[in-house]
């Protein structure tokens, strides 16, 4: 099949080509979704070269399970929750159960709302990549991808009061350093 007519296919024809080994076919898959989530390593890692890691280890994880993939949701969407569950799982080895601490009694931090609709996306995630991997696991997985507590508790091996503290903290430790970068940059 003609490099041209690759790009043109349905979802259901590139994975039957995937399928078969079709290296062009897993390149256009690749292509086709990594910058996506590239993006979600990124927010799980702390650098960009274990982002890009991230990333090539969930996509071999997509190649190695995509018969599995049934059709009921969107590519994209299994995609991701592949690369959800591939960071979770760099974290939790890296991760030592004394990063996830329970919450003190901190002072609340004011920051005006719209102090977050000034900020680019590669700020804010400047900004999450900032944080501890605690917290950045925790915000990421609740804020972001929609988990409750008792999932994230679940899925890290945690405290469901520790998932809660995890993101109260994340979420000052981002308005402390939101602060500091109004304050650079205003």
């Amino acid at each position: 099949m003609s490099p041209l007519h690759m790009h043109g296919l349905s979802e259901k024809e590139l994975i039957k080509l995937c399928l078969s080994n079709d290296r062009k076919a897993q390149q256009q898959l690749f292509d086709r979704f990594s910058s996506k989530m590239l993006t979600v390593c990124r927010r799980y890692a702390g650098k960009m070269i274990q982002a890009e890691d991230l990333l090539q280890e969930g996509f071999i994880r997509v190649y190695k399970n995509l018969h599995q993939f049934n059709f009921q949701g969107s590519l994209e969407g299994w995609i991701r929750r592949i690369m959800v569950h591939s960071c979770i799982k760099y974290v939790t080895k890296k991760i030592n159960k004394t990063e996830f601490v329970e919450l003190s009694n901190e002072a609340s931090i004011s920051v005006k709302a719209e102090a977050f609709s000034n900020l680019s996306a590669e700020d804010l995630m400047q900004l999450i990549s900032q944080l501890p991997i605690g917290y950045r696991t925790v915000f990421n997985l609740y804020a972001i991808e929609g988990y409750s507590h008792a999932e994230i508790a679940d899925l890290l091996n945690i405290k469901t009061s520790t998932s809660r503290s995890q993101l109260v903290k994340a979420r000052k430790m981002l308005q402390v350093n939101l602060i500091k970068l109004q304050k650079l940059v205003g």
